[in-house]
């Protein structure tokens, strides 16, 4: 088999800085690597496997021979360059939300629904960071028991919202600290010893963007009627890394929380820390720099009949966006969907 050219689209940014880690670390193969960037950036040498690269400006052209691209450079870049990619027979696995409700797009969580990548037509999409954390707790549940209700609860770190808010953080911290005054610029109040119960911008419904990714994606990734009832709130919290989610799911068929544990610690990418006993359980703190999704508080739930509750802690620049983008492209590449132009559908 040939092993692809891959590109990294966005290579200089937060998320495609930990995309060119984990492409080391999972050891994908490749046969030529380019990493890209707006103009600003390009010039720039990053070094990878003992090897000095190159960022280069990302023009049409420069995909000219690509197999297989990992973005994460926005949805503006990404609505640019993927048909360009596609037209260069070039398969593009997307992080940002350009794509992922088109219905002709697979939305993936590597290890969950692989078996959509057979659908693709030159572009995947790579899920919300909360969403993707949730799927994989999710899936032998659901499997086992069908889901018939979600209610989710976020408490997502300043990292999802990219570098600046993570200067946010420590500057406006210090500030607090020091009793002096700060102006906020990323997030509309202060997020120093605070938490701010609003993520993105708020729809008509009154819930906000990032509240109903989470439910359309959740819909589309396990394959749930869509009037399935799936409510979120997103809560954005004074943390640098790691997301975390206060679960209650609602099955069509009875569960006990001694079976959910059980599924759960034989999915793929979950680990369970519960013994509320000696106080264990997960924390952001405790999950950043590494790959699995963690579950505790695995209970009963005693608002719902067959409903589990639980709490899911993950690293989300890993899981939630370059982890997952890897695990794709590895598996596309498994798969022998890359390489040879796209699937025609």
């Amino acid at each position: 088999m040939r092993y692809p050219n891959i590109a990294i689209l966005g290579a200089t940014g937060v998320v495609g800085s930990e995309i060119l880690n984990i492409l080391g670390e999972l050891e994908v193969p490749f046969n030529s690597l380019k990493l890209l960037s707006s103009a600003r950036s390009a010039g720039k040498e990053i070094e990878f496997k003992g090897k000095k690269y190159t960022v280069e400006e990302a023009t049409p052209n420069v995909f000219d021979g690509v197999d297989l691209v990992l973005a994460s450079a926005g949805a503006s870049s990404s609505k640019l360059f993927a048909p360009e990619i596609v037209k260069r027979g070039g398969v593009i696995v997307d992080n940002s939300s350009a794509f992922r409700m088109d219905k002709d797009v697979p939305l993936v969580i590597a290890g969950v629904n692989d078996d959509d990548l057979k659908n693709h037509k030159g572009i995947v999409a790579n899920p919300n960071c909360s969403t993707s954390q949730l799927m994989l707790p999710l899936k032998p549940l659901h499997d086992y028991a069908t889901i018939k209700r979600l209610i989710v609860s976020t408490y997502q770190a300043v990292s999802g919202a990219g570098k600046a808010a993570m200067d946010e953080l420590m500057e406006n911290t210090k500030a607090a600290v020091s009793c002096e005054a700060f102006e906020n610029k990323v997030f509309n109040k202060q997020i120093a010893f605070n938490v701010i119960p609003q993520i993105d911008v708020f729809v008509e419904n009154d819930y906000t963007k990032e509240e109903m990714k989470v439910n359309l994606e959740t819909k589309k990734i396990l394959h749930l009627p869509s009037d399935t009832p799936i409510s979120c709130t997103a809560i954005r919290i004074p943390v640098f890394v790691g997301h975390s989610e206060s679960v209650t799911v609602e099955f069509e068929k009875p569960i006990t929380a001694a079976k959910a544990r059980e599924l759960m610690a034989n999915a793929y990418g979950v680990e369970i820390v519960d013994n509320p006993a000696n106080r264990e359980y997960p924390t952001p703190l405790e999950c950043a720099g590494k790959d699995p999704v963690y579950v505790g508080r695995i209970r009963k739930d005693l608002a719902f009949d067959n409903a589990i509750s639980m709490w899911v802690v993950a690293d989300n620049l890993r899981i939630g966006a370059a982890l997952n983008t890897v695990r794709i492209a590895k598996k596309l590449i498994e798969m022998s969907l890359v390489g040879q132009g796209h699937p025609e559908n």
